[in-house]
């Protein structure tokens, strides 16, 4: 009987694929990048366990407001942070997520919700082409991804070679910049305070369902003791 793949096992999977037709200099371009971001990344910014969330609202695609107090009434938030709606990891790691993740969290009582920085009218598209159970919303500006700590620029050849594609990012998510927020997985309780937190500065590495499963269960466990 076979075992399905972890999440970080197929995104290794969908990478060591590519890897086989991706134009060289493009791949090293990736592989570079990942490894700078890992090597660099401030982990001492990064949100982490026991941090105050303060009120925030973001736009979902559908055309609601996503308000943290507002769910929080409802039982804990789980925020997972990713790239944009083209982003190829990103369309592995959410429909994933919602079959491993968001039918538990619903029966848990947890709220899940995917964040990004692009811009509504674009963002809907992942929802739509992967008939998404849980609320998708933009991050405006990237604001909350700053308070977060969160936050990565392109480096000179990932510009380059976007630019080179007619792909700026910045146009692609229509935030006009070269900001993404790195992945993040971040479980929020009643209290507005953080329970669990992982951040991912390589995109292609993903907070596994499983530990975000736990989480929450130890937040219902805390309450209930």
């Amino acid at each position: 009987m076979s075992t399905a793949l972890s999440l970080n096992e197929t995104l290794a999977e969908f990478q060591s694929k590519r890897a086989l037709t991706m134009p060289a200099d493009k791949l090293k371009i990736n592989v570079d990048q990942r490894r700078l971001l890992v090597e660099t990344a401030d982990r001492s910014a990064f949100i982490k366990e026991g941090d105050a969330v303060e009120p925030f609202t973001l736009a979902e695609v559908d055309g609601e407001e996503v308000k943290l107090d507002a769910l929080l009434k409802k039982g804990p938030v789980v925020l997972i942070f990713f790239r944009f709606a083209g982003c190829p990891a990103c369309n592995i790691a959410l429909p994933y997520y919602n079959s491993h993740l968001a039918p538990e969290l619903k029966r848990l009582g947890a709220t899940l919700v995917g964040v990004s920085p692009q811009v509504p009218e674009r963002l809907r598209e992942i929802k739509e082409r992967h008939k998404l159970d849980f609320l998708i919303a933009t991050d405006a500006d990237n604001t909350l991804a700053r308070r977060f700590g969160i936050l990565y620029s392109y480096d000179e050849p990932s510009r380059r070679s976007a630019i080179e594609s007619g792909n700026p990012i910045g146009d692609v998510t229509g935030t006009g910049t070269w900001e993404l927020p790195m992945p993040a997985t971040i479980v929020i309780d009643r209290s507005s305070t953080v329970r669990f937190a992982d951040v991912s500065p390589d995109w292609l590495v993903r907070t596994e369902p499983t530990d975000v499963i736990d989480a929450v269960k130890a937040i219902e466990a805390r309450a209930a003791a």
